[in-house]
């Protein structure tokens, strides 16, 4: 079809304001899923994302569709999640799109991810068209939604108004697409350049790509190039997606499709890598992508040490689906031989986890999560990265330690201000801006340490803002702080995994909480165990977990008292030993027991 009736876009919004149902209704009014096979989120395919009712990964599918004058078009449409953590896949999306359809809920309003959603598609360049959902809400507020995607999102266009759960709107959405985003500007005959903006791995066919042509064409039998391996292959299948793969003789510029080259290496490719030909190869590569940059880093161990093989076929399977998460080999003196896995955020590691656990049938141990730092020695000038606390080196040769800062862009209700202005000063954070969308919202702009924002913020901002408060972040820097090593001992021997790197100022108060709840959690034994938070070979809490006892007297019905003597003296005796040889058995949770504690 010739590039000019061909319309590239995505679907982007805050979290749940109706962006998986808005692609449903489209589907179902381009015929492009028949009615009797309609479910609801029929592109969240996955298992996770039915369950939460999120988007976790950018889906792609085909929609062909007939406009009132008899014209034919190709719709292509990438679906993309909302929240904070899945902000690489948006970036993805975006790369391969004109145009973008911005979701706004009508009873909500503008929210923290719709501002940085739509500043990612304004930086790429694409046409924006505003669609506000849920009109029919008795609580929606059309006239003041308006507004704010006037006045803060700077959108002069007059949005589409409808509700994509009853399917209102739906046509006039469809016009917008053809008549306000612009068709590729590609051509068919200049050399193939292509972006990779997602993949899966298929056990049968190995990686399949799913690609983006923005120039040239590709077939079965032609020979291409991975721009950033230099790797050559065989193309051995091309389609589109509708949403399954449905194989087609050709894929030309402006397309949206897969690509099955018969690689079965998943580390022969990259999500965001350009594929050209290998008789005419391209000076650079396609411009656009954006990086994902792991915040949020966790031991992943198996509980089984013999399972640590599967646990690395599943990692390098896994990864190729989701290249957003970065793994290396890592150990540790309690659980053994793991992998240390960097995430874009708790629930990108909280969705990793799951899908490891229910894919891939392992038992696992993950550790307490932490954000990366970086040191200076007293014998070196240069700055070293440190993503793993039981690798830093003793405090005597640390000259400075910095820290990452992000800023926060909070969206809430002016009812709830003093309450989050409290909680981000408690974070350490530190005003930027104050900006009101209305007489009752208004938005917080703060800089703090990421640190501060990994482990519970946001579960405390919902509940401070009764629910009603979003935030997004950006990356701003590093800074020097006064950051210290938390050590815990558990029975006189230092758990390497649950090192914590804090705020001198909050290291008592976290060693002790984090003592506590380790009381809780790990079992008694047949001897006395001692709980122990130190800093700096200085103890800063201590927690003791009583021994189990035994009553040895309950088989003497009387008799000589030198009997009961003898047996309390050997009990007692076999206690001593068990506390100079025994061993402490540390549970699952004991190691997210720092999520638990309040800050």
């Amino acid at each position: 079809m010739e590039t000019k009736r061909i319309r590239n876009f995505s679907i982007i919004a805050h979290i749940d304001h109706g962006k998986s149902t808005l692609a449903d209704r489209l589907l179902e009014h381009t015929g492009t899923i028949e009615t009797r096979k309609m479910s609801a989120q029929i592109m969240d395919s996955m298992e996770l994302e039915k369950e939460r009712g999120i988007t976790i990964k950018a889906k792609a599918v085909r929609m062909g569709h007939t406009a009132p004058d008899g014209t034919e078009y190709i719709l292509n449409l990438i679906d993309t999640p909302g929240h904070v953590d899945f902000t690489y896949e948006v970036s993805r999306a975006l790369a391969a799109c004109e145009g973008a359809i911005l979701v706004v809920d009508a009873s909500q309003g503008v929210e923290a991810q719709t501002l940085a959603n739509c500043d990612l598609a304004k930086k790429v360049g694409l046409k924006i068209i505003p669609f506000i959902n849920k009109v029919d809400l008795p609580s929606a507020d059309v006239a003041g939604v308006e507004e704010q995607i006037f006045d803060v999102l700077s959108i002069i266009e007059d949005p589409v108004l409808g509700s994509a759960k009853a399917g209102l709107g739906v046509p006039e959405v469809l016009a917008a697409i053809i008549r306000d985003i612009p068709p590729p500007t590609g051509s068919p005959e200049k050399p193939l350049a292509a972006l990779i903006f997602d993949s899966v791995f298929d056990p049968y066919r190995g990686v399949v790509l799913y690609v983006r042509l923005v120039d040239g064409r590709m077939k079965k039998g032609d020979k291409v190039r991975f721009h950033s391996t230099g790797i050559d292959a065989v193309i051995e299948e091309v389609g589109f997606l509708t949403p399954k793969q449905v194989p087609a003789p050709v894929l030309s510029a402006g397309e949206v499709g897969y690509l099955v080259c018969g690689l079965k290496d998943i580390h022969l490719v990259r999500v965001g890598d350009t594929i050209m030909e290998t008789a005419r190869p391209l000076a650079s590569a396609l411009p656009g992508y954006k990086e994902a940059k792991p915040v949020v880093f966790a031991g992943v161990f198996p509980v089984n040490p013999g399972d640590y093989p599967a646990l690395k076929a599943a990692l390098e399977k896994l990864h190729l689906e989701d290249c957003s998460f970065q793994y290396q080999v890592d150990t540790s003196q309690a659980l053994g031989f793991g992998y240390r896995l960097g995430f874009l955020g708790l629930l990108h590691m909280d969705i990793v986890k799951e899908r490891l656990t229910r894919e891939f049938d392992l038992d696992l141990i993950v550790t307490s999560p932490n954000v990366s730092f970086f040191i200076r020695r007293r014998e070196s000038a240069a700055w070293e990265r440190m993503d793993n606390p039981s690798k830093f080196p003793h405090y005597g040769d640390i000259e400075a330690i910095k820290e990452p800062y992000v800023e926060v862009t909070i969206v809430l209700p002016v009812t709830f201000q003093e309450a989050v202005i409290n909680l981000l000063k408690d974070r350490r954070g530190q005003h930027k801006a104050i900006e009101y969308l209305s007489s009752d919202r208004m938005i917080l702009r703060y800089e703090m340490p990421l640190a501060e924002i990994v482990l519970d913020f946001y579960d405390k901002l919902k509940s401070v803002s009764k629910g009603y408060a979003s935030f997004d972040y950006q990356e701003a820097g590093e800074r020097e702080a006064d950051l210290v090593k938390l050590e815990i001992m558990v029975h006189a021997d230092v758990i390497d995994a649950l090192s914590q790197i804090v705020h001198k100022d909050k290291a008592q108060h976290m060693g002790r909480q984090l003592c506590e709840k380790l009381k809780e959690l790990i079992p008694r034994q047949m001897f006395e165990i001692a709980l122990q938070a130190s800093v700096r070979g200085r103890i800063l809490a201590r927690e003791t977990i009583p021994a189990q006892r035994k009553d040895v007297l309950a088989k003497c019905y009387g008799g000589d008292i030198s009997r009961k003597r003898k047996l309390l003296s050997k009990q007692k005796e076999g206690k001593r030993k068990a506390k100079q040889l025994g061993s402490v058995e540390i549970p699952q949770e004991a190691f997210l027991a720092v999520l638990k504690i309040d800050n």
